[in-house]
């Protein structure tokens, strides 16, 4: 009896001892477990040593590739004077004359002055020249201009005649269609029937005269026939400007 007491006493001795050593041994580890862990706090950056300031060096700019990358100007050029279109192109020069003193001039309608006379810058191109003088009828030409000087002259007393009518010849049974020319040289009739063709100087006109009312003009050749002409349309204004300028240059070449 005693002997199981002492064994169940050693035994539970021995169980305590063995629970106190296993108790010991597992403290350190329940208090790492049980003891919360306290977050370090983050270590502080490093202290930058103050450096010396150095002076930085401004940025070479970068030329813009749109911006004009500057150049040396060149060294101007003494500005030359305009040079006046009318000069560019090369004109023309009108020596102007006439056989009357003091002719008045007219280019294209404009008054340029009295004979003798010198237009100068003129454009090249068509232009109408007048030429008047008291007593005297006006003349008019149209001239082509080119560049370079040229020499006009107009002659008064220079008999012109340069006419010319269509008509109709009256027979004393039917008629006949032709034309009426005149020149200084003479009038003539130009027709397809030959036995009314003639020619004749201005001198050898024993009558001509004109009818305006009866549009109708009369042509009668010195110890001749007589014609009696009117125009094809019944028109008798070309029959009287043709006998005005018939009988102007024949006043002036007959004596």
């Amino acid at each position: 009896m005693t002997r199981r007491i002492l064994a169940v006493a050693t035994f539970c001795f021995a169980l305590v001892i063995g629970v106190l050593v296993i108790v010991n041994s597992m403290r350190p580890r329940v208090e790492r477990v049980a003891t919360p862990t306290t977050p370090s706090a983050p270590a502080a950056p490093p202290r930058a040593t103050p450096r010396a300031e150095t002076p930085e060096r401004p940025a070479a700019a970068t030329p813009s590739r749109r911006a004009a990358r500057p150049s040396t100007p060149a060294p101007a050029s003494p500005a030359e004077p305009a040079v006046p279109l009318e000069t560019a192109i090369e004109l023309g020069t009108l020596r102007i004359d006439a056989d009357v003193p003091r002719a008045q001039v007219f280019i294209d309608r404009q008054f340029v002055g009295t004979t003798p006379l010198t237009a100068a810058s003129v454009k090249p191109g068509t232009h109408q020249i007048n030429v008047t003088a008291e007593g005297f009828e006006g003349i008019a030409q149209t001239i082509d201009v080119e560049p370079g000087p040229r020499d006009l002259t107009f002659r008064f007393r220079e008999v012109r005649l340069d006419a010319a009518v269509a008509v109709v010849h009256k027979h004393r049974i039917g008629s006949c269609q032709g034309r009426l020319v005149a020149t200084v040289d003479g009038i003539r009739y130009e027709t397809a029937d030959k036995e009314d063709v003639f020619s004749a100087r201005l001198g050898d006109l024993e009558s001509f005269q004109v009818d305006y009312q009866d549009k109708n003009l009369r042509i009668k050749l010195r110890k001749g026939r007589q014609f009696n002409f009117t125009d094809p349309d019944g028109n008798a204004d070309r029959l009287f400007v043709f006998h005005r300028d018939v009988e102007k240059a024949r006043q002036r070449l007959t004596p």
